[in-house]
C-alpha cells in the first residue's frame, strides 16, 4: 500500500479575467498550500477489478465513488500514458478537506492519485510528466502536485512558484453544503454585466499578481498580506450563499488579520497574528453559529507526497 498526503489551498489573489471563447476566464491566480489535506491510499487488486473507490472522513457521503472522482480519472490517465491495459488499483480516500468547499480537494484528490499510483507501480514518472497530466484532469490539480506558494495564470494550470517567508496562520470556515464553482463563475459573469461593465475578454482587464501581495509573501508579513487579500469570486459566492457575510464578520470580529472566501467558496479563510490567534478565531467561529465548523492549520506546505 502506498498513502500519499495532499495539501487543501486557499486562493490568497484570485483575479478573473473576462469570459473567452472557449468558456473559461484568464486568471492570476496566487495558490498558497495549507496543512489541512486528505490522504489518498492506493493498494493492488486482482487483474480484472480496474479502480475501485472508498472514502472515509466527514463529508464521505457527498464524494462520488463513479468515474467522475478525480481520483480514478487521475489512475486511470496514468495507465494510459504507460500502456498499462488493466490498472488494478484499490483507491481509499481520507477526507479532511471539505468537499465542494472552493479549497481544491476533488483535485487535491487527484494529484494524490497520480503520486500514489505512480508509486505504486513503480513507474518513476518525471514530475514534469505528472504535471502535465495533471493540468489535463483540471486547473487546479499541478498545484496540488507542487505545493507551496504559486502564481497560476492561463485557467490556473501554468505555475511560477513565489518566495515566501515564514508561516502564516490560517483558520477555515467550512459552511453547510457546498458551492458549484461553474455556478459561482456563471454569477460572476452576471453580476458584471448586470453593473453594466461587460463580462467579456474585451471587457475585463487580464489580471496579474498584485505587488503588495507579492512582496509580503517574500516578507513573511501577515498583516500586510491581510490588506492585499483579494477574491474577483467574492461577491459571486455572496450573491450566492448570502449567509456567508455573517461568517467573514464572525471572524473578522474574533481577531482575524484579513478575510475572504476561498476560491469559489462556500468556504471562508481567515489570516490570523500567529497559532494563538488562530486558535481564538476558530473557536469564536465554531461558537459563532456562522459555520458547520472552523479549522485552525498553517501554510505553506509541500504538495502531494508519499507518506514515510
Amino acid at each position: 500500500m502506498i498513502t500519499v498526503r495532499v495539501p487543501a489551498k486557499v486562493n490568497v489573489q484570485l483575479g478573473v479575467g473576462g469570459l473567452r471563447a472557449d468558456g473559461f476566464h484568464g486568471l492570476a491566480n496566487v495558490f498558497f498550500a495549507v496543512a489541512l489535506g486528505d490522504e489518498v491510499t492506493a493498494s493492488p487488486v486482482p487483474a480484472g477489478e480496474g479502480v475501485t473507490l472508498t472514502c472515509s472522513g466527514p463529508d464521505a457521503g457527498v464524494v462520488p465513488l463513479d468515474d467522475s472522482n478525480l481520483a480514478a480519472r487521475a489512475a486511470r490517465l496514468l495507465a494510459a500514458h504507460h500502456g498499462i491495459a488493466d490498472p488494478g488499483v484499490h483507491l481509499h480516500i481520507a477526507k479532511a478537506i471539505p468537499v465542494a468547499g472552493g479549497m481544491a480537494g476533488g483535485s487535491a484528490d487527484g494529484a494524490a492519485a497520480l503520486v500514489a499510483c505512480d508509486a505504486l507501480w513503480q513507474l518513476d514518472t518525471p514530475m514534469e510528466t505528472l504535471l502535465e497530466l495533471a493540468a489535463e484532469l483540471g486547473s487546479d490539480v499541478p498545484f496540488a502536485l507542487l505545493g507551496g506558494v504559486a502564481l497560476g495564470r492561463g485557467r490556473g494550470e501554468i505555475l511560477e512558484p513565489l518566495p515566501v517567508e515564514g508561516t502564516f496562520h490560517w483558520v477555515f470556515a467550512v459552511a453547510d453544503g457546498g458551492l458549484s464553482t461553474p455556478a459561482v463563475f456563471r454569477e460572476c459573469d452576471r453580476l458584471r454585466e448586470e453593473a453594466g461593465t461587460g463580462s467579456g475578454e474585451s471587457d475585463v482587464p487580464e489580471p496579474d499578481a498584485e505587488p503588495a501581495l507579492l512582496a509580503a509573501l517574500a516578507d513573511g508579513d501577515a498583516v500586510a498580506l491581510a490588506a492585499a487579500l483579494t477574491n474577483d469570486l467574492q461577491p459571486a459566492a455572496l450573491s450566492l450563499r448570502p449567509a456567508l457575510a455573517a461568517t467573514l464578520r464572525a471572524g473578522t470580529e474574533a481577531g482575524a488579520l484579513g478575510a475572504l472566501v476561498s476560491g469559489s467558496g462556500p468556504t471562508c479563510a481567515f489570516l490570523a497574528k500567529d497559532a494563538d490567534g488562530a486558535a481564538a478565531v476558530a473557536e469564536a467561529l465554531r461558537a459563532s453559529g456562522t459555520c458547520r465548523t472552523a479549522h485552525a492549520t498553517y501554510g505553506p506546505v509541500p504538495g502531494a507526497g508519499v507518506l514515510a
